[in-house]
């Protein structure tokens, strides 16, 4: 990444709203608020260890803006995560909650923390002390959390129990993304990676293209990747390329997907599945393919390599996947980008359904599940379409103009209390 693009996540997406808010000329009052987070909750806890010994961690919860629901967000645990992501993280959900209409807020959680080097009773223990500390601000009525990178349905399990004991009685509302045993929705495990593919099958009306002949490159090889690919394939998608953090597995005549998975199951990587070539991130990232999928990590896509990129079209199922910079790079050589705050809104629409379900004591069916999530990101994709047209812009400062639209007329028609 060049030098010029050194710029905090944080600072990178305060200043997409902040473009959405001078586009629509929004007031400072408004402006002000959408620029800080509402609420932030630090947490230095102690965790006893398999072997007796006791750790220390650090957690946060950080809300963005309420002023359309609760709060709504992941919770992440990385090595590597901030308090200045955290608060990036919970802007975006507030943003993408806003596009796809969904009356939410946005959240985020985490724990600095390598889940891969922990058993499973410690990530128990972890994640219990964690929902204590954090049980000041969650809640089914105000921030609801939901499995994020480092975290999964048993998680979110531990989360509720961990509540629910806490008041006495069960409240499966709490959380979202939970076993379906305890409450959870069918359909939310693929949720984010259903999503990114019916925004690929969009984004590939609008430029002609058939996903029946569509050649694609998946970079990232989790929970949001791989489900993506087994939709994509089914789809008719040639997937000739997926990588993980170690490297990528290439093979121009297409990869079988359930078997490429099932190898880095057993192996831990892609690399080396039988038939293909090792390429390397940056490598997957400018080979020629029809749809790239980027549902890795933040700022893969950079002002350094987005020449590079052939792909007629991009869908962003990471979150921030790409530089401001490299942003205007794609558009100006004509590059359809589904922005993150988009395209990997699927989880959360899921998240919204669960919520809703457990609020009825009303389950759906997964054709009811999926229908509706059709229903929403194709209502929300033809409207920020409508915007680019409108306004001769992106699809991402156009899904980022609506965002902020429907969060400023919130807080304009709530005022200031007191």
């Amino acid at each position: 990444m060049s030098s010029t693009e050194k710029t905090s996540l944080l600072k990178m997406v305060v200043s997409q709203i902040d473009a959405a808010c001078e586009r629509l000329n929004v007031q400072d009052s408004c402006r002000l608020r959408l620029r800080k987070c509402e609420r932030e909750l630090i947490a230095n806890f102690p965790v006893k260890m398999d072997d007796g010994t006791v750790r220390i961690f650090t957690g946060f919860r950080v809300q963005h803006n309420d002023s359309r629901g609760p709060c709504k967000g992941g919770i992440r645990y990385h090595p590597d995560i901030t308090l200045d992501q955290t608060r990036a993280l919970a802007a975006q959900m507030t943003m993408k909650a806003a596009v796809v209409n969904v009356p939410y807020g946005g959240a985020k959680g985490a724990i600095i923390c390598n889940p891969k080097l922990m058993s499973q009773s410690e990530l128990e223990r972890l994640t219990r002390r964690y929902a204590c500390e954090i049980s000041l601000l969650i809640g089914p009525e105000s921030d609801i959390p939901a499995p994020e990178v480092g975290t999964n349905p048993q998680t979110m399990a531990w989360i509720m129990d961990t509540y629910s004991m806490a008041k006495g009685y069960s409240i499966p509302t709490v959380v979202t993304g939970k076993p379906i045993e305890i409450g959870g929705s069918k359909g939310r495990l693929e949720a984010t990676g259903h999503g990114c593919m019916i925004s690929a099958k969009l984004a590939a009306k609008q430029r002609h293209l058939s996903l029946r002949v569509a050649t694609v490159a998946i970079q990232g090889a989790g929970n949001v990747a791989s489900s993506a690919a087994k939709q994509l394939a089914r789809e008719g998608c040639q997937i000739i390329a997926m990588s993980d953090s170690t490297g990528g597995a290439y093979n121009p005549q297409g990869l079988d997907i359930e078997s490429l998975l099932n190898y880095k199951k057993e192996t831990g990587s892609v690399i080396g599945f039988p038939g293909t070539d090792i390429i390397t991130n940056a490598d997957l990232l400018a080979l020629p393919c029809d749809i790239l999928m980027a549902a890795a990590t933040e700022r893969q896509i950079t002002a350094d390599n987005a020449a590079q990129v052939k792909a007629k079209i991009v869908v962003e199922g990471a979150n921030v996947p790409t530089t401001p910079k490299a942003s205007k790079i794609l558009y100006d050589n004509g590059v359809f980008v589904v922005p993150d705050i988009l395209a990997s809104t699927g989880g959360l629409i899921i998240s919204y359904f669960e919520w809703v379900q457990n609020i009825q004591s009303l389950f759906w069916q997964e054709w009811e599940v999926n229908d509706s999530l059709q229903r929403l990101l194709t209502d929300a994709f033809t409207e920020v379409l409508e915007i680019t047209r409108a306004e001769k812009t992106d699809m991402r400062s156009a899904a980022h103009m609506l965002a902020v639209k429907r969060v400023v007329s919130a807080m304009s028609a709530r005022g200031i209390y007191p």
